[in-house]
């Protein structure tokens, strides 16, 4: 059980670095634009990913809940 913990605990360090580099990037393409070298495409990318689960009505709001769902705050233990 002590190793299925310790890859939870890895898996969710993992996620939190990569919504810390979204963020990043997200705040970097709105002060500088969109052309920099790394962060190139995510705000178009989010864009595209919003105006996706837009036109697919009712599943696409199920989805945006699932997606919230995912990545809210919640025990690891």
């Amino acid at each position: 059980m002590d190793a299925v913990r310790s890859v939870k605990s890895f898996i969710a360090a993992l996620t939190e670095i990569g919504l810390m580099l979204l963020a990043l990037a997200i705040v970097a393409a709105l002060l500088v634009g969109s052309n920099l070298p790394f962060f190139g495409g995510v705000v178009g990318n989010i864009i595209a990913l919003v105006k996706d689960l837009g036109a697919n009505g009712l599943v696409g709001l199920i989805v945006l809940g699932f997606i919230l769902w995912l990545f809210s705050k919640r025990s690891i233990g």
